[in-house]
C-alpha cells in the first residue's frame, strides 16, 4: 500500500462548498483480483422469437495482463418466464415437445493493448450523518480526483449454444410463407392435412437448436483508486471495471424441428433460417470481494430469419472475487 502527500480536491461549485484534502490510499489499475464469480438472479430478455426471463452464472478469470476467460449460463425461471414455451404447452395444435430455453457461452479475450493512462474521477462526499432522509434530500458534494486508468484493447472469441421453442406461425407470417410450405414426403403439405374449420385458429410451435461462433473486439477501462478524505468525509473508492464490445455471430448449426400433427412429421426445411448475427454490449462490475455488477446487449441472433432481434439486461448480485493467492510469507527468526 502506498501513502501519498495530501492534497487539495475541490467539490462542485455550491454555496456551502469547502475545500477538502485527502490522501491517496492506492492507485494500482493493474492490481484487481483473478477470479470473479456472478450469480445473477435476475435477467429479462426481449427476443422477438421468445420473450423470457430468468436467473444465470458467470465466472471470469483473468490470466495475467494477456488475457481473460469467460464462461455463462442462463436459465428462466418457470415454464411462465418461458413465453413460447408457455404458449406452446397451452396453445399448440402438433404434437411437438415444447423446447425449455437453454443458453450457454464460453470464450477468452486476447489482450491487444493493454496499457494505463492519466485520468480522474468524480468521489462523492458522504458523512455518516448524511444517513437517512437528509442524504436523499441534498445534493451530494463531489470531487475530482486524479487517478490512473487501465485500457484494454482485446480480442474475444468463443463459443454459444441456444435452444428455445418458436412460434411457426409468426415466423411464417415474416418470410411470407404458409402452411403449405411445410410439407411430408409422401403426405402432402401440412395445409391439406388441417380441417378448413380450424385453419384460423391452427397453432404450430416448434423448437430451434443453435450452435456457432462469435468473434469480436472488446475496449475495457479499469480504475482502482481509493482517498482517504479529510472533514470527517468517508473514504472514497473507485474501483470499477468497464467492458464495451461487439461480436459478429456465425452459427454453422440452425435446426428447426419438423412439424408433428397426426403421427406424420411435416419437413422445416422450407423455413428460411440465417447463420449470421451480431450484437454490441456492456459489463460493468467491482474489484472487490463481495459486489455486485450488471450487463446488457443488443442485436440479431442466427436462426429463423426476421426472428432474432433481441434485447437483453442482466444485474449480478452477489460478484464475489478473489485472488487466487492464499500463501503468506515467512521469514525465520
Amino acid at each position: 500500500m502506498v501513502i501519498t502527500p495530501c492534497f487539495y480536491a475541490s467539490a462542485q461549485n455550491r454555496r456551502d462548498k469547502n475545500p477538502v484534502t485527502y490522501e491517496e490510499l492506492y492507485d494500482e489499475p493493474y492490481a484487481i483480483n483473478k477470479l470473479f464469480v456472478q450469480f445473477q438472479p435476475l435477467y429479462g430478455e426481449l427476443y422477438v422469437s421468445n420473450v423470457n426471463a430468468g436467473f444465470g452464472m458467470e465466472a471470469t478469470y483473468f490470466l495475467k495482463d494477456q488475457m481473460s476467460f469467460r464462461a455463462h449460463a442462463r436459465l428462466t425461471y418457470m415454464q411462465r418466464f418461458d413465453l413460447m414455451r408457455d404458449l406452446a404447452e397451452k396453445n399448440s395444435d402438433v404434437s411437438n415437445v415444447p423446447d425449455v430455453l437453454n443458453y450457454y457461452e464460453f470464450g477468452a479475450t486476447y489482450h491487444i493493448k493493454d496499457f494505463e493512462e492519466s485520468s480522474s474521477t468524480k468521489m462523492f462526499l458522504y458523512k455518516k450523518s448524511y444517513r437517512g432522509n437528509r442524504w436523499a434530500a441534498r445534493v451530494p458534494l463531489n470531487a475530482e480526483i486524479p487517478c490512473k486508468v487501465r485500457k484494454i484493447y482485446g480480442a474475444r472469441l468463443g463459443g454459444i449454444i441456444f435452444d428455445t421453442s418458436v412460434d411457426i406461425n409468426r415466423s411464417l407470417e415474416a418470410q411470407d410463407k404458409t402452411f403449405a410450405d411445410l410439407a411430408s414426403d409422401d403426405q402432402g403439405t401440412l395445409l391439406d392435412a388441417i380441417p378448413t374449420d380450424e385453419l384460423g385458429d391452427f397453432a404450430v410451435y416448434s423448437g430451434q437448436d443453435v450452435a456457432g461462433v462469435y468473434v469480436g473486439g472488446s475496449i475495457s477501462w479499469i480504475k482502482n483508486v481509493a482517498v482517504d478524505f479529510d472533514n470527517k468525509y468517508a473514504e472514497g473508492v473507485d474501483d470499477l471495471i468497464f467492458t464495451a464490445f461487439l461480436d459478429i455471430i456465425v452459427a454453422p448449426q440452425v435446426a428447426v424441428d419438423d412439424i408433428r400433427y397426426n403421427g406424420v412429421d411435416y419437413s422445416a426445411d422450407d423455413l428460411d433460417t440465417s447463420i449470421f448475427g451480431i450484437r454490441a454490449g456492456i459489463d460493468g462490475k467491482f474489484n472487490r470481494t463481495l459486489s455486485w455488477g450488471y450487463g446488457g446487449e443488443v442485436g440479431v441472433r442466427p436462426g429463423l430469419q426476421g426472428r432474432g432481434f433481441y434485447a437483453l439486461v442482466k444485474i449480478s448480485f452477489p460478484v464475489y472475487s478473489t485472488n487466487l493467492d492464499y500463501s503468506v510469507e515467512a521469514f525465520g527468526k
